[in-house]
């Protein structure tokens, strides 16, 4: 995948660059607004991460430029402002995802990762990891011979781990995927995590191997294994 990053903290677009290369990306680093608008609006990207806080022409005057012009390439923008009102404009703009700094690397990857897959969204219907199984006809979900009464949030909840199996899942996705809470003034970090705290319990009772983990300050991930 082709990956624009509009930067101008140079040690900061060299981590991104070489962590997003070492995803296999192919990345583009523009160290202005103007020169970021440019590549953009001439080369094809599938994903431009864009600082908002840039040189001459801010990441909010080219995230709005590339939308009026039908520019449709998924857009995160990383931001040092943790205001709601910033968010909030930056996606009612067109952004498709923001990660406010200082931010943890591993994060800015799985919502990377997430961006990218938008494109190619996923029909499975049947969802599978180690002996847990999800059918999202029948929402019916089991562990081994372990039939899991779920409630809807729980099922919502672990539908979209296995969707993202072996990435990570930080609280703000949960909240703006799951929830549908993008806007949100009041943080559902405690919500978020006594339903995983339940699903968890759910899922791995019993069970030999833990498949739901914790990444503390961080978010969750599913897999086999200690991620």
């Amino acid at each position: 995948m082709r990956v624009l990053v509009v930067e101008d903290e140079r040690k900061l677009a060299e981590v991104l660059a070489s962590a997003l290369q070492h995803e296999s990306h192919e990345v583009v680093v523009a160290p202005t607004g103007a020169r970021g608008f440019e590549r953009a609006s001439t080369e094809p990207f599938d994903l431009i991460v864009l600082d908002l806080m840039l040189p001459g022409c801010s990441g909010l005057e080219i995230l709005q430029h590339l939308r009026q012009r039908q520019n449709d390439t998924p857009v995160l923008i990383l931001t040092a402002r943790d205001g709601v009102d910033d968010r909030v404009l930056g996606l009612d703009l067109g952004a498709d995802d923001y990660l406010v700094k200082p931010f943890a690397l591993p994060e800015l990857l799985a919502r990377v990762r997430a961006l990218l897959r938008r494109g190619r969204p996923s029909t499975a219907l049947r969802l599978k990891t180690a002996d847990l199984e999800l059918d999202v006809v029948t929402r019916r979900a089991s562990r081994g011979t372990r039939a899991l009464d779920l409630t809807v949030r729980e099922f919502e909840l672990l539908e979209y781990l296995l969707r993202h199996q072996g990435d990570l899942v930080s609280r703000e996705m949960l909240a703006r995927e799951v929830w549908k809470e993008p806007r949100r003034a009041t943080p559902l970090d405690n919500v978020i995590d006594v339903q995983m705290a339940r699903l968890r319990r759910k899922v791995d009772a019993d069970a030999g191997e833990r498949l739901i983990h914790t990444i503390r300050g961080v978010g969750f991930v599913l897999r086999e294994g200690e991620p």
